[in-house]
């Protein structure tokens, strides 16, 4: 039950994240709202590389990023972060399918090296927090950055302010 939720879940918010990054201009892919930010293609890239580790958290009990390499492309170059979101999603969405509920209880350990990082914890825990509330946090962010930049925010869950505002004007 829970792993039918989980890819209902995914396959909603896999719609969400790209329409959001379908939104990013490569006008404002070097906009950052601080000197300690990432810029918008940063934001953009790092949110499409969560959906690569999926396969690792999924499918291993230990999962070591020093030894995970990810060819990422340029950060400023959104069409390579659009097909490296898809080809990511892909992958997230086969490990996503070999999941079961039983797995979802084991240990998992996330280490960079000998470093352990985080857990171990229940899979699921990390399915929650890692993978699908860290997308989400991310994709606030990006909302953010394409606001301070005054570019249109696409409508995730139902019309975004200024999409509510133009229909109330056309009514009027």
């Amino acid at each position: 039950m829970i792993v039918q939720a989980l890819l209902q879940e995914f396959e909603h918010e896999v719609t969400s994240t790209r329409k959001l990054l379908q939104a990013v201009p490569a006008k404002d892919i070097h906009f950052k709202p601080s000197p300690v930010s990432w810029t918008m293609g940063q934001l953009a890239q790092h949110i499409a590389t969560i959906y690569y580790w999926y396969v690792g958290t999924l499918t291993q009990d230990v999962y070591d990023m020093a030894t995970d390499h990810l060819e990422r492309g340029d950060a400023a170059d959104i069409q390579a972060t659009l097909a490296l979101f898809e080809a990511n999603v892909e992958k997230a969405r086969a490990a996503l399918k070999t999941i079961t509920e039983e797995r979802l209880q084991t240990p998992w350990t996330m280490k960079v090296g000998e470093k352990t990082v985080l857990g171990p914890m229940p899979r699921g825990v990390v399915a929650r927090g890692f993978l699908f509330n860290h997308i989400y946090h991310h994709r606030g962010e990006m909302i953010v950055y394409l606001r301070a930049t005054g570019n249109t925010v696409p409508g995730m869950y139902g019309p975004t302010y200024e999409q509510e505002l133009t229909m109330r004007n056309a009514v009027k």
